[in-house]
């Protein structure tokens, strides 16, 4: 929640004052709006789903037939792991296309000494243009028939997806992060939308990310979730609790669900490809693919549906320190003004209906301009405290207002995760609510700096992906022995 909105409100600046905090309750009320729309959704769907037996979609032909394409780059840390989390999945029909994006490191050697690979021909249709490809790797060993690795010169995230759009031979793909860990029963939950009958194409489905900083892993299996040990992961859990429980789901249920996370999502793939694929020249491209095939159905005048799937089917390594977390966040917001800016036709158009309406005019609002606004907000607050004109009483109460409602936003998205899937421990549960009372302070600065700063990089010219270090799972074998 952007404190410094509220902050610069004197009595003399009268426009200025009602434009803030006509914006600032703007946001406090379509924060409250979603939770409450995903909270209803996500009780409905707990008692839909409640009877369901997904091993009626594992023993079923009509499943959909999957391919698994994780782009991977300096990834040695967390390879083996993960590919192995990938083979072990409840799903009969699907491949997994490990794509090497030219890591400069022991990724592609690990890969192939682990599952013995060796080289391959393999027929693909090049439909979507990319980098080079060095060579195809197929396992010599039948456990690992599922697995094909690409290894292909570096072209980004973008480019190692479409390189593996082009290499599938499923109808359906499913782009991960290769450092992710999936649940179990990931593919069976993330591929029921599409066994549903409906009049409508299910062109994409995506899954509820949490974070795994200080879980516990096991040969590809996530066998203990932790709160984080340290701050700033430990206050992105709560980030995603609202983002996911608190926010998507609402936009799933309104149809209007701009963005499935890059790190697990299943696409139409002819969808896919008829809308131009990943565009390589984005940094945002999970996004920008999102919004690109439901434009594409919506003037080709085709009915079509977008699902959210709220059970946490898919856990990641969040950044742990501020470099990191501040490489990541300014290409988010990068990727935010790209995408917006791309598809700028559809402001406030009707023929885009709620896509048009309302998700693009709020993400252009209140993801893009509100930090900027807040900066705005912070500046001419210390210029007013330098002239003695700052209305402190208003100040203060504002100021404990606009905190109170942080901190309960927060609250409200740890009680819904406690009401719906409870994966935290009472101890870890206290950790986190410690995290929320201090977020204000901690961690949203941060995040408005970064935000600020991706704007001035994208004002520069800069289109960097930018390469995220992992610190690697903590994993059974290397607990203290009074731990295992």
């Amino acid at each position: 929640m952007p404190l410094a909105i509220l902050f610069a409100v004197p009595e003399h600046l009268s426009d200025y004052n009602a434009f803030m905090l006509l914006f600032a309750f703007s946001i406090m009320a379509s924060y409250l709006f979603l939770s409450m729309v995903s909270i209803f959704s996500m009780r409905n769907y707990l008692r839909k789903n409640g009877f369901v037996n997904y091993q009626v979609i594992l023993n079923s032909d009509l499943a959909p037939h999957l391919s698994l394409i994780a782009p991977a780059y300096n990834e040695e840390l967390t390879i083996e792991e993960n590919v192995q989390s990938i083979l072990s999945l409840n799903y009969n029909n699907y491949e997994v296309v490990v794509v090497n994006d030219g890591s400069k490191d022991r990724t592609l050697d690990i890969l192939i000494k682990t599952y013995d690979l060796v080289p391959t021909d393999l027929d693909f249709k090049g439909e979507l243009p990319t980098k080079s490809v060095r060579r195809v790797y197929k396992s010599k060993s039948q456990a690992f028939k599922r697995l094909t690795v690409i290894d292909k010169v570096n072209g980004g995230k973008a480019d190692a997806l479409n390189v593996g759009i082009n290499y599938s031979k499923n109808p359906y793909v499913v782009c991960i992060d290769v450092d992710c860990i999936l649940e179990k029963d990931a593919l069976l939950k993330l591929a029921k939308p599409y066994l549903e009958l409906s009049e409508k194409r299910v062109i994409a489905t995506g899954g509820v990310l949490r974070i795994a900083n200080s879980c516990v892993a096991d040969g590809g299996r996530l066998i203990e979730v932790n709160a984080p040990k340290k701050m700033l992961p430990r206050i992105q859990v709560l980030e995603y609790l609202r983002a996911f429980l608190l926010g998507r789901m609402a936009w799933s249920k309104l149809d209007g669900l701009l963005l499935i996370s890059g790190a697990f999502g299943m696409f139409d793939k002819e969808i896919a490809i008829k809308a131009g694929g990943y565009d390589p020249k984005t940094v945002g491209e999970d996004m920008e693919l999102v919004v690109r095939m439901r434009r594409y159905m919506i003037e080709q005048e085709l009915p079509y549906s977008v699902f959210y799937i709220p059970d946490p089917i898919c856990w990641t390594e969040a950044p742990e320190s501020l470099a990191i977390f501040n490489k990541q966040r300014s290409r988010w917001t990068r990727g935010t003004i790209e995408t917006l800016w791309r598809h700028r036709k559809m402001f406030f158009n009707p023929q885009y209906k709620v896509l048009g309406i309302l998700s693009i005019p709020y993400w252009t609002f209140f993801e893009f301009l509100a930090p900027l606004l807040e900066v705005i907000g912070i500046l001419v607050t210390l210029y007013l405290v330098i002239i003695g004109l700052i209305n402190w009483p208003f100040f203060v109460i504002l100021a404990i207002l606009v905190y109170t409602f942080s901190v309960a936003l927060s609250c409200l998205a740890l009680l819904t995760e406690e009401y719906t899937y409870s994966q935290y421990s009472l101890k870890d549960f206290k950790k986190l609510i410690i995290g929320a009372l201090l977020e204000p302070f901690i961690f949203h600065p941060v995040t408005v700096y970064a935000a600020i700063k991706g704007n001035l990089e994208k004002l520069r010219g800069r289109n960097a992906w930018g390469e995220m270090k992992r610190s690697g799972f903590r994993t059974k074998s290397v607990l203290p022995a009074d731990q295992t």
